[in-house]
């Protein structure tokens, strides 16, 4: 499992072919399977494992278990299990440390129901609101011939309530995946553990020794959460909307692609990351068109941002930040045409009626940063932004 020199953007690259011809699936076909990318991440941990003993070994003690790593190799038992759990397979989370995840000393204790609820509310209105777009604005329409004789701003309309109907459909779905993790325990870590969406607990936290002082502890369930609508919608960056969106799978990405990346640069590394999201999610060209349109939204955001941000008072940061955030959900309206319309005949006839204007803004808004002088995204480390009030972190009770 640990041994393996390749980087696991290699392993998934080997799984997913090996699957499709297993399985027999049409090579284009939606491929977002959970087993091979639980094996990845499986098999990277141990090898993390090995790693941290041997650096033990070196230099001759041990410091005890470190957090994020398993304590010893998961037995085969164990990884059948955590490969075949149902929790995982029904709703393809991925979260860290996966095996700790199902383990609790007093798994009564954990509260779900209440924190289902709470969960679950948002989701019928997101149905309707995602039933009534995909009516009022099918997106069939964009690949009839009488669409293109409509006038230049309802073509460049028409893609917002496309996107808006997309992310009302995938609210839903991460949401009753939540629940379903919600439902079986998965993923409730102490709120003092700090648990974050995909990486489990960042502090220390130790078990309770008895049924009532775990009664007595406050859980949320932030390791299995997988979608901020609130952050989505209404983040500033590009950058930020990425974090926010199909989160335990942007952290599974970060993990174990886009730390592995055989490039340094932030936008480059961006780039391989998001190829390989392309890869996984299937063969079809529009989703390669559109994931890697970000690594270009991401240079020019950040190039322009860093040389021109800076120099505005707070009012004018504001607006910048209102600009910003307009530019950036257009960005997304525009990327998710590639997304849903699949065929490179199609993607390519919807962005050439708009005159490919988001690839053609974000070239200009690079050239305008790299000309000010605007430095790297990799090298600026601001906190995340939002256009509105930030709603307090979700936690479960």
């Amino acid at each position: 499992m640990g041994g393996s020199g390749c980087g696991p953007g290699a392993h998934l690259v080997h799984l997913r072919t090996s699957q499709l011809a297993f399985f027999g699936h049409h090579p284009r076909d939606l491929g977002p399977y959970s087993g091979p990318t639980l094996l990845v991440s499986l098999a990277s941990e141990v090898q993390d494992l090995h790693l941290a003993q041997r650096k033990e070994m070196a230099v001759g003690f041990s410091k005890g278990p470190t957090l994020g790593l398993h304590p010893d190799v998961p037995s085969l038992m164990e990884t059948l299990s955590y490969s075949y759990c149902y929790v995982g397979i029904m709703t393809g989370e991925r979260a860290q440390p996966p095996l700790g995840c199902l383990q609790h000393p007093f798994p009564g204790a954990v509260p779900s129901l209440r924190p289902l609820l709470r969960r679950a509310w948002p989701a019928p209105l997101f149905g309707l609101l995602f039933l009534l777009s995909s009516h009022l604005f099918p997106l069939e329409a964009v690949r009839e011939d009488a669409f293109y004789a409509r006038p230049l701003p309802a073509r460049l309309f028409y893609m917002i309530p496309v996107f808006f109907a997309f992310r009302m459909r995938f609210y839903v779905a991460w949401i009753a995946a939540e629940c379903g993790c919600i439902a079986a325990g998965f993923g409730a870590y102490p709120v003092a553990a700090k648990a974050r969406a995909g990486g489990g607990p960042t502090l220390q936290c130790p078990p309770p020794s008895s049924p009532e002082k775990a009664a007595a502890l406050e859980y949320d369930y932030e390791t299995i959460r997988n979608i901020d609508c609130y952050g989505t919608d209404f983040c500033v960056r590009v950058r930020d909307g990425m974090r926010y969106w199909n989160m335990t799978v942007q952290w599974w990405l970060a993990q174990y692609i886009y730390k592995s990346a055989p490039v340094r640069s932030y936008v480059l590394r961006s780039a391989w990351t998001m190829l390989l999201s392309a890869y996984w999610h299937g063969l079809h060209p529009g989703y390669y068109l559109s994931f890697l349109t970000i690594p270009l939204c991401l240079a020019a955001e950040g190039r322009l941002e860093s040389a021109l941000r800076g120099r505005l008072g707070a009012g004018g940061q504001k607006a910048w930040d209102w600009v910003h955030w307009f530019l950036k959900m257009r960005a997304y309206d525009y990327m998710c045409m590639g997304f849903v319309l699949l065929s490179l005949g199609d993607t390519l006839r919807y962005w050439a009626s708009v005159y490919f204007c988001i690839h053609l803004l974000a070239l200009a808004a690079l050239g305008l940063g790299l000309a000010l002088g605007g430095g790297s995204p990799s090298r600026r480390k601001a906190a995340p932004q939002t256009a509105g009030p930030g709603p307090e972190k979700l936690r479960e009770e």
